[in-house]
């Protein structure tokens, strides 16, 4: 198995897809599999940012954040 990294948000790439497309769009043994920046496959492209995803993941990830319960959010942020 041979792996190709294509960037499609490029001139170069966008072409190499829509060539790669009109030659081998079915044919047995090739297939177009996306991975993502974490290294897992993508069935469909994601419609978030990347940049919002990995703010998102830090962030779950950070010890001095704050859980605001939605039913009280002055009394979660200490200002009520």
């Amino acid at each position: 198995m041979t792996t190709i990294k294509i960037n499609e948000q490029t001139k170069t790439g966008k072409a190499f897809m829509a060539m790669f497309e009109a030659f081998f769009k079915g044919v047995e043994g090739i297939e177009v599999v996306e991975i993502d920046d974490y290294g897992q496959v993508n069935e469909e492209r994601s419609t978030y940012n990347p940049e919002f995803v990995d703010m998102v993941l830090k962030s779950a990830k950070d010890k001095n954040s704050t859980e605001i319960n939605p039913k009280d959010v002055w009394g979660s942020l200490g200002l009520k």
